[in-house]
C-alpha cells in the first residue's frame, strides 16, 4: 500500500497543476502521444494522466522521466540556484569577520561603555597611538600595525579594555568598638 502524502497548501497544489499544464503543453508542442511518452518514459497511462493533471501522489522521478523525453530535464537545475530566502538566512548565521561585503565596525555609544552594531552606533572607538621609543626600524613596524589597524577597522586592546566598566571600590569596613 502506498504512503501517502502530506497535505499541499492550495498555492502549491496550483503551482502543481501549472507544472503539469506546462508538461502537457511540452508534449503536444513536440507533437508526441501520451502513448509515445508513457513507453519512452516507462510509465502506465494513468502515471502520466495523473502527473499531467498535476498530482501530488506522482513521484518526482516520474516528473523527471517525462522532462527527460521532452529534453527539458536540465530545467530542474534551475530549481533553488537563486534562492535568495537561503542566502539572507546564511548570510545572518555568519561571523561578523567572514561577511566581506557588510563588515561590522565596533563602534562605542558616548552614553554606555559597550559596543553597538553599525546602525545604531554613535561614535567610532578611538584607537590610541602606539607609544613609540627605540629604533626607527621598530618605529615604523609599530606604525604600520597601527595603520592596519586604523584602516581595518579593528580595535587594539587598549581601546576594548576601556570599554570594560570597573567594578566601584569594596567599601571599607569600620571595625566596631565596643
Amino acid at each position: 500500500m502506498a504512503k501517502k502524502t502530506a497535505a499541499l497548501l492550495p498555492s502549491t497544489e496550483d503551482l502543481l497543476h501549472q507544472l503539469g499544464d506546462r508538461l502537457r503543453l511540452a508534449r503536444l508542442r513536440r507533437r508526441l502521444t501520451a502513448q509515445q511518452v508513457c513507453e519512452r518514459a516507462g510509465m502506465a497511462p494513468m502515471t502520466l494522466r495523473s502527473l499531467e493533471r498535476g498530482g501530488s501522489g506522482v513521484t518526482m522521478g516520474a516528473y523527471l522521466a517525462v522532462m527527460q523525453v521532452l529534453g527539458i530535464e536540465k530545467d530542474l537545475d534551475l530549481i533553488g540556484k537563486a534562492d535568495p530566502v537561503g542566502r539572507e538566512l546564511q548570510d545572518a548565521h555568519l561571523p561578523a569577520h567572514a561577511r566581506t561585503q557588510r563588515r561590522a565596525v565596533a563602534e562605542v555609544s558616548p552614553a554606555r561603555s559597550t559596543l553597538r552594531k553599525p546602525e545604531q552606533a554613535t561614535a567610532p572607538v578611538r584607537l590610541r597611538p602606539v607609544p613609540t621609543g627605540g629604533s626607527q626600524k621598530k618605529r615604523s613596524a609599530r606604525n604600520s600595525d597601527q595603520d592596519w589597524i586604523a584602516q581595518s577597522g579593528f580595535a587594539d586592546a587598549d581601546a576594548l579594555a576601556g570599554l570594560i566598566e570597573s567594578p566601584a571600590p569594596p567599601k571599607k569596613r569600620q571595625r566596631r568598638s565596643g
